[in-house]
């Protein structure tokens, strides 16, 4: 469990279920997600039990608190992606970037890895504004990358190399 100013941000336990399909469920939540909105609780469950069982040496996502209830998720919900999600109603308020600035670190002190990768939908100007603040830059960009209902989306490629690496002994 990591704590910062104003979040606790912890492993996802299944008693989460309905903050989380709170989220999922939101139009504008999922509007740059790699699915359509969820539209049945069963949906968010799924998410939240391979969150549950995932193993803490490929996966570092926590769930994210404020004020004690639980608004998203973030961190790298695979080894070497990172990814997050808040609800609209949390928006505008720096707690994203307050998440991911402690989450990040984490992973890179926890998981074996060298750098951090992400995948944004170029029209969501907010995630990429926000990956840009801490350190990600762009790799990379290509075209109708992923299918969501019946639009095709694009995707930018973006990496935060590990600041702290030691030069190999060679």
């Amino acid at each position: 469990m990591i704590t910062t100013q104003r979040l606790f941000l912890r492993r996802a336990q299944m008693e989460d279920l309905e903050d989380l399909h709170a989220v999922f469920s939101n139009n504008d939540a999922m509007r740059y997600w790699d699915s359509l909105p969820f539209e049945d609780v069963s949906q968010t469950e799924q998410l939240l039990r391979g969150m549950v069982a995932a193993s803490p040496t490929e996966s570092d996502d926590f769930v994210v608190e404020y004020q004690g209830q639980v608004i998203g998720k973030a961190g790298c919900w695979r080894l070497g992606e990172v990814g997050f999600i808040l609800h609209p109603k949390y928006w505008g308020q720096g707690l994203a970037f307050e998440a991911l600035s402690a989450v990040i670190p984490h992973a890179f002190e926890t998981l074996p890895m060298s750098r951090i990768e992400a995948d944004v939908d170029p029209r969501n100007v907010a995630s990429l504004t926000l990956l840009a603040k801490l350190g990600f830059r762009e790799t990379g960009r290509a075209k109708r990358t992923i299918r969501v209902g019946d639009e095709w989306c694009d995707s930018v490629y973006l990496e935060l190399q590990r600041l702290d690496q030691k030069p190999s002994d060679g």
